[in-house]
C-alpha cells in the first residue's frame, strides 16, 4: 500500500473556539457538525486535523497530541506567529493556547510545539536530522528545549539553561540565543503563575 493518510481526531471542550484558533493560524474549516456529535475539521496545505467535542473537558489536564512533519519548521512557525500577533498583539508563549519557538531538541530535530485551546500539543518537526552540538551550552539548550518545549517542565528548563550559563564563558555562538531562551521560560513561568487576586 502506499498513499496511506493519518489524520488524528482530537479532544476539545468547544469545537467554535478550536476552530476560531486553527483559523488565526492560517487554517481553514473543511467540515462541522453540531449534532449528534460536535465534530470539525481543519485543514492548512496538507495537515489535517480533526477534533470533537468533550462536555467537561479540562484542556490543562491533557494527554492529547500529534507529531507533524515539515520540510521546514521556521516558514509555518513564522506564519502562525503573525496570525497570532494579528488578533492577540503578541506571540502567546504561557497559559493555554501557546506556542514555543523552533528549537533543537537533543533528539536532533528542530521543532516547536503549539498547544491549542483543548490542550493538545500539536508537535512541529523538520523532516531531516540536525548536526550533533558542538558545545556544552548548545547541549544545554537542546536538553533544556526538551523539557520546557517538548515535555512542558519550563522549571527544569530553566534550571539546565541557568546552570549552563553560569559556567559560559560568553564567546559561545549560541550564548545570546540561550539567553534570550532562558528569559522567555522566565516570562512563561510567569504566565502559568495563578493570579494573586484569583
Amino acid at each position: 500500500m502506499a498513499n496511506e493518510l493519518t489524520i488524528p481526531l482530537l479532544p476539545c471542550p468547544s469545537i467554535d473556539e478550536i476552530a476560531s484558533f486553527y483559523q488565526m493560524l492560517g487554517f481553514e474549516i473543511t467540515y462541522r457538525q453540531t449534532r449528534p456529535n460536535p465534530h470539525v475539521a481543519v485543514r492548512r496545505e496538507d495537515i489535517n486535523l480533526h477534533f470533537f467535542g468533550m462536555d467537561g473537558y479540562d484542556p490543562a489536564q491533557s494527554y492529547s497530541t500529534c507529531l507533524v512533519i515539515v520540510a521546514d519548521t521556521s516558514e509555518l512557525f513564522e506564519s502562525f506567529a503573525a496570525g497570532m500577533r494579528a488578533v492577540h498583539g503578541k506571540l502567546l508563549l504561557s497559559g493555554i493556547p501557546r506556542m514555543t519557538r523552533p528549537r533543537l531538541r537533543n533528539d536532533r530535530y528542530t521543532g516547536f510545539t503549539v498547544v491549542d485551546p483543548g490542550g493538545n500539543w500539536i508537535r512541529i518537526n523538520k523532516a531531516t536530522e540536525e548536526p550533533e552540538a558542538r558545545t556544552r551550552l548548545a547541549k544545554a539548550m537542546e536538553n533544556a528545549a526538551r523539557q520546557a518545549d517538548a515535555r512542558g517542565d519550563e522549571r527544569q528548563g530553566l534550571k539546565i539553561l541557568e546552570g549552563a550559563l553560569k559556567r559560559a564563558t560568553g564567546d559561545e555562538p549560541e550564548f545570546q540565543a540561550a539567553r534570550e531562551y532562558r528569559d522567555e521560560l522566565i516570562e512563561r513561568i510567569k504566565g502559568c503563575e495563578p493570579h494573586p487576586d484569583a
